[in-house]
């Protein structure tokens, strides 16, 4: 078999390894699934995907920035990248990741999980989720202080308190959607809550 085989046959591997990884974590939680479980599901040995993985925590920050990478579905959004987009186009990416989380009930329920299990400082993915928050925090605050000098926010929209309010209405939501897929619309109630500070909707 050539090189270009072999690469290709281990990112196919790679990637068989991730995706059942967000499955299992989704399903189990982080600290309740072991490498060896996820090495069974795929078919594999437990020394041949530590291979490719050296570690469990290795595995799932790879594993996360492979629910990223799904996540990030929008041409504008992977061209320049979600905090270099306009005011209005952050909010709407965010109506629109939440429409798109409708289809990806194993992603929801991932970061639904491992979202609470890493406000533990010891979780492997603790600094991940912080840094996460944080910048998604800053681009909204960025968004709302942008459409605020323009005269676009109702008045009493503050910015950081509002950008805080998004991120948790929408963490909210994923729950009750889990609890409740065919009860909660994420998307409409997110662009409600975002029209709701503004003076023209999206």
């Amino acid at each position: 078999m050539t090189s270009d085989g072999r690469s290709l046959r281990g990112d196919a591997t790679r990637v068989l390894v991730l995706d059942t990884a967000l499955e299992m974590f989704a399903e189990h939680g982080y600290r309740a699934t072991s490498v060896r479980d996820i090495a069974a599901r795929c078919g594999m040995t437990h020394p041949g995907l530590l291979y490719h993985f050296p570690s469990k925590a290795a595995l799932l920050m790879a594993a996360l920035q492979r629910r990223d990478d799904v996540d990030c579905v929008d041409g504008e959004v992977r061209e320049l990248g979600f905090n270099r987009l306009d005011a209005r186009a952050v909010l709407r990416h965010l109506i629109t990741s939440a429409k798109n989380n409708a289809g990806k009930r194993g992603l929801v329920e991932l970061f639904a999980n491992l979202s609470v299990e890493a406000t533990a400082p010891d979780h492997p993915a603790h600094d991940y989720f912080v840094e996460r928050y944080a910048t998604l925090r800053a681009t909204v605050t960025r968004s709302l202080t942008d459409l605020g000098r323009e005269g676009a926010l109702r008045p009493g929209v503050v910015p950081g308190i509002a950008a805080a309010q998004v991120i948790a209405v929408m963490d909210g939501l994923q729950v009750q959607w889990l609890l409740d897929p065919q009860g909660i619309d994420m998307a409409a109630a997110l662009e409600g809550l975002v029209n709701g500070m503004l003076i023209e909707p999206l």
